[in-house]
């Protein structure tokens, strides 16, 4: 059903003949021809995931997406899955033993940000496929890259390993949460279960499928991810008996106080007045600057990220304080933040409305580095409020976790170097990722596991409308779906034999 390029039959090849590594995948041609005869079901599975949106939020398709992830472990070849209940947003764990000496973690999100329809170019649950001028065909939706096509890429690579008569290399552990759009609230909680920590701790690490390719395929490895805690800020007639129960008019301000400015006092105290930099109570206390060999990486890796693309992709033309490009990533890997994600108060609508609001919100997020903690982010929190009298500022803390960091030396960074390596792909090594996945989980006690990202395949848009995952390149450096499938599949063998050595 998929619609193909004119011209792209023989780039796919290519692609799909990339030079195999030394580990040699056993019977490559003929598991790559598998993946392209299950090219179009791959895609409608994709299409039908995307269009059953779990959003933990809103509380939408909670139970419905946990069971349809153990559906599709299932459908993958896990002999063993089923779900693990929470206090809040069910998760999956599903076990595939393939009688390998080698076992590898997995971990999967089956949730999706919120979206607004109106401001999609395509409706967000449909899963159209869009040519995009230069790249290829791509697949819009909500969770198309983040993280619904490299994980259906990942479950085809282990589908068409056994459709071509082959055992797995590696045995597989997988953990599926419902929960990671929302700081993962209760995901400490499914590795908790007895039964699930002694699987994990057979393994040799966890890894989330990713799509790390840049335009001019590149690759990107990661040695970790910052921590992300997610909290809100009120103030309002809930929290004190100095502002309204409801929206009353505005001529009261000359009596009662404004909620909305009493928010603002509170979160300016916050930041410098640069707006920028934190400076909540002992904030930097326990922020672990870069090694010689991280600044290093940062360097060496803005060689195949350039600048001026990078600014497109934002859509800025300047850093914070007109800053270098290399002062810029060392500040976006290394630096903690304070940001505001939203502020809710009052009236919104057109024109204006004379109300003095009842109720004020702003949502904010920490990002935390090694070797802050979340317990400690929200302790010095609200201390920090405490102590200037914002007693009736209350603090709800949604999810969050914190940093986590792998070996350059691991198993799993290792094979990912090896196969880039030996078949030809360029690549950056960046000491972590700026954005945040619950990898601590693994990394930190009692599993103390190498925890990393890993995926050779395209796309964007995370978190905003017309997300994208690519399935047909139009550049034979870029891959596709099935050239992405295959990268999981040579990953598994490298891993393998790595972890064999």
């Amino acid at each position: 059903m998929a619609r193909r390029i004119a011209g792209l039959g023989m780039v796919a090849a290519l692609a799909l003949a990339i030079a195999p590594v030394s580990a040699e995948t056993p019977e490559r041609e003929k598991i790559a021809a598998t993946v392209e005869a299950q090219h179009d079901a791959t895609i409608k599975a994709l299409q039908d995931w995307i269009a059953l949106p779990t959003i933990a939020a809103e509380k939408r398709n909670t139970p419905e997406g946990a069971e349809y992830m153990m559906q599709l472990a299932r459908e993958a070849g896990f002999q063993q899955a089923k779900i693990i209940p929470t206090d809040g947003v069910p998760a999956v764990f599903a076990t595939l033993d393939a009688g390998a000496p080698t076992t590898l973690g997995i971990y999967f999100m089956y949730d999706v940000k919120q979206f607004d329809p109106a401001e999609w170019d395509s409706p967000p649950l449909e899963g159209r496929l869009v040519e995009r001028p230069g790249e290829g065909l791509a697949i819009y939706g909500r969770g198309a890259v983040n993280q619904k096509g490299p994980e259906m890429a990942f479950l085809a690579a282990i589908k068409a390993i056994q459709a071509s008569g082959r055992k797995l290399p590696v045995n597989l552990v997988l953990v599926a949460e419902g929960e990671e759009e929302v700081a993962s609230t209760h995901f400490d909680q499914v590795v908790a279960v007895p039964e699930v920590q002694a699987a994990l701790a057979k393994t040799i690490g966890v890894f989330i499928p990713s799509a790390a390719q840049s335009k001019d395929g590149g690759a990107n490895i990661t040695l970790g991810a910052k921590g992300a805690v997610e909290f809100q800020l009120v103030v309002g007639g809930e929290t004190s008996d100095k502002y309204p129960k409801t929206d009353i008019h505005s001529s009261n301000h000359a009596r009662i106080e404004n909620p909305a400015w009493r928010l603002v006092k509170a979160l300016d105290t916050l930041v410098a007045d640069d707006g920028h930099t934190p400076v909540i109570d002992g904030w930097f206390e326990n922020v672990r600057p870069l090694t010689d060999r991280q600044k290093q990486l940062i360097a060496e890796s803005a060689k195949l990220n350039p600048e001026d693309q990078e600014k497109a992709a934002l859509g800025v033309g300047r850093w914070i304080d007109d800053e270098d490009y290399i002062t810029s990533l060392e500040r976006f890997y290394s630096q903690p933040t304070v940001n505001i994600q939203g502020l809710i108060a009052g009236y919104t609508g057109p024109g204006g409305k004379t109300v003095l609001p009842g109720r004020a919100e702003a949502k904010l997020e920490f990002r935390l580095v090694p070797a802050m903690t979340k317990a400690e982010a929200v302790s010095k929190l609200k201390a920090h409020l405490a102590k200037r009298g914002f007693d009736d500022v209350q603090v709800t803390v949604s999810g969050g976790y914190g940093p986590n960091e792998t070996e350059e030396d691991s198993v799993l960074i290792r094979a990912q170097k090896r196969l880039f390596d030996e078949s030809g792909i360029p690549y950056s090594i960046r000491p972590r990722n700026a954005g945040s996945w619950p990898g601590v989980i693994f990394n930190g006690p009692p599993l103390n596991l190498p925890a990393s990202q890993f995926g050779l395949s395209r796309g964007g848009g995370a978190h905003a409308p017309n997300e994208w995952f690519l399935i047909e390149s139009a550049d034979p450096k870029v891959n596709g779906l099935d050239e992405a499938t295959m990268a999981y599949v040579d990953y598994l063998y490298v891993v393998a034999e790595e972890a064999g050595k």
